[in-house]
């Protein structure tokens, strides 16, 4: 990665919500590429995009997803330590809820994560970030 991304470490993500057929809203969570975590689609500002835009555009590449971002505004920011080839990098990361469409049969990143749909009680309790974690609890 290039130095230039991480002079403004600050990200964009999606949160793939839909609501379950007994009226209960559900997360998708992918795995991280490099320890399998559970995390939601997130990304480096892209020019010429708009934030929402990128957070849809990371949900896409990285889960296969299409849908509706519901705000131009975020639902909420958390912060993470990015591992780089030096030190870990304070990241910020500004959320957008992503109404989901459709998953597709094929996207840029499949081979390379697992997606799973959670209730709300049980995706905040499997990512490791704590401020996630409170902006999924919100949603419910």
């Amino acid at each position: 990665m290039s130095k230039k991304k991480y002079q403004d470490p600050t990200q964009f993500a999606a949160l793939p919500c839909r609501m379950a057929r007994d009226g209960t809203r559900e997360i998708m969570l992918l795995t991280s590429r490099g320890t399998g975590r559970w995390i939601i689609p997130k990304g480096w500002p892209i020019k010429g995009l708009k934030p929402r835009e990128v957070a849809a555009r990371e949900a896409y590449e990285e889960a296969g997803l299409v849908g509706r971002v519901a705000s131009k505004r975020p639902v909420g920011t958390f912060h993470y330590a990015k591992q780089t080839e030096q030190d870990p990098l304070l990241c910020e990361v500004h959320v957008f809820v992503l109404w989901v469409e459709e998953q597709l049969t094929d996207w840029p990143e499949r081979a390379e994560r697992q997606t799973q749909w959670f209730g709300v009680p049980e995706a905040a309790a499997l990512v490791d970030e704590g401020g996630l974690a409170e902006i999924i609890l919100h949603l419910s």
